[in-house]
């Protein structure tokens, strides 16, 4: 809704932006110990601030947040220090030098079915999101006490009673150049709760992340970081406790380092799925993963390309046929707690059988990765294989390298790989290394 220019909606709106000369100061982080692939930007000075007063208490606040954003846009700092309400979609891609000093708590409305037509959509993967950042020099920090909250149980529940409910993503970068996201904590969210798309140039760091369902539906697919077409990013230095995988770097995802993370009850940090959409080309290019805890989870490591068909799948999963490449990705410093799998490469994602992704193996190319310094102890569920590298042809993967692994069973063992289309000689394993898969 525009202002109209009035003396009296210009008093009410200095009533909901007050103005201050001092607003949190922008905390100094730097990408460590590895830096970025490219040098980041230096952000601007803020000279304005918009302070949002919240309207009553479960209201809708969005308007008033939209309009500090449109205040202070072009060098101000926006400050949300109190509990706040959003129940409208915000579509905030128009931002530039601005710092959003998030040190209260930020909640979405529980009303699924207000939310399930307001929502802005995603043709990738079928997302959804209520919020939407975007634009040049942003930076964004919480201070260790700003909170996002997803209210995700009345999610949770509704997506248990009817599976075709989307489930919104907690938070969305849709071309955000430059800039920064820390100190928050992401809470109880619907879905993946970070989706970096269309991105660039961005370093995050200090994030605390926890969701999980208090009733007997599961919370599902909560991914805690996916990026997507984005280029030249950190993660860094974080708390991750949920279910999904912990970071998931989805197609035309380059230049990225993910590095000092905590990891408990996850799906490990994933490169794909990729190859899913016939006639589209994904590349995955320069990650770097480095000084990793896991602990909980499905696997630590992991690779998880479609085959090269839309071949039979089990029930829900849609995908196969796709063509790319993942070149140069290296995971150094591994941490394993009671992972199911240390490792695991496979390029018959959603296959029902191998003999299937054998007949049509997939068409994206795997190629110069490493896997260095793994240890700890997987869980028992597969013991003694304590990971897993299969490729779908020998055409399909090239310099898939292993390098001082020395992952156990808990049985005490000698620890087994399960292996297809692999080169052995380049797989420093421990234990008896390589079996058929």
């Amino acid at each position: 809704m525009l202002l109209k220019p009035t003396i009296v909606l210009a008093f009410l709106a200095l009533a909901e932006l007050i103005e201050a000369g001092h607003a949190p100061k922008r905390p100094h982080y730097e990408p460590t110990p590895l830096q970025p692939y490219k040098a980041f930007p230096t952000s601007s000075p803020r000279r304005k601030t918009c302070f949002v007063k919240p309207g009553k208490k479960g209201g809708d606040d969005a308007s008033k947040i939209l309009r500090a954003f449109k205040k202070c846009n072009n060098g101000g700092t926006v400050v949300l220090d109190q509990e706040y309400t959003i129940c409208t979609q915000l579509d905030l891609r128009f931002l530039k030098h601005v710092d959003i000093a998030l040190t209260g708590t930020v909640k979405f409305c529980d009303d699924v079915e207000r939310w399930l037509p307001r929502t802005f959509q995603f043709p990738f993967q079928d997302g959804s999101s209520w919020w939407l950042f975007g634009g040049e020099d942003i930076n964004l920090y919480g201070a260790g006490t700003g909170t996002i909250d997803g209210n995700g149980q009345a999610w949770y529940d509704a997506h248990a009673a009817d599976s075709t409910v989307k489930r919104p993503l907690l938070f969305v970068t849709d071309g955000w150049k430059g800039g920064s996201i820390t100190g928050l904590k992401l809470r109880q969210s619907p879905n993946w709760h970070n989706l970096i798309a269309n991105s660039s140039d961005i370093l995050i760091s200090d994030i605390d992340i926890f969701s999980r369902s208090t009733s007997k539906n599961f919370a599902k697919n909560l991914d805690g970081w996916d990026t997507y077409r984005s280029d030249n990013i950190v993660i860094q230095n974080s708390y991750i406790d949920h279910d999904d995988d912990c970071v998931s770097f989805k197609p035309n995802s380059t230049n990225i380092i993910v590095q000092g993370l905590f990891c408990n009850s996850s799906h490990g940090i994933s490169v794909g799925s990729l190859g899913q959409y016939p006639g589209v080309f994904d590349n995955i290019e320069n990650l770097y993963i480095y000084n990793i805890s896991m602990s909980n989870a499905t696997d630590g490591a992991r690779l998880k390309v479609w085959p090269g068909a839309d071949v039979q799948k089990p029930e829900g999963w849609i995908g196969g046929g796709g063509e790319g490449r993942v070149r140069n990705v290296t995971y150094e410093r591994f941490f394993n707690d009671n992972n199911d799998g240390a490792i695991k490469i496979d390029q018959c994602y959603g296959a029902v059988s191998a003999a299937e992704c054998e007949a049509d193996p997939s068409k994206v190319i795997l190629t110069d990765i490493l896997f260095k310094d793994f240890w700890g102890t997987v869980s028992k569920k597969n013991d003694p294989v304590v990971g897993s590298l299969i490729c779908s042809s020998e055409d399909s993967c090239d310099n898939i390298r292993a390098e001082n692994v020395t992952v156990t069973p808990p049985s005490g063992k000698d620890a087994k790989w399960a292996c297809r289309n692999m080169d052995e000689e380049l797989l420093d394993l421990n234990g008896v290394g390589c079996v058929d898969a």
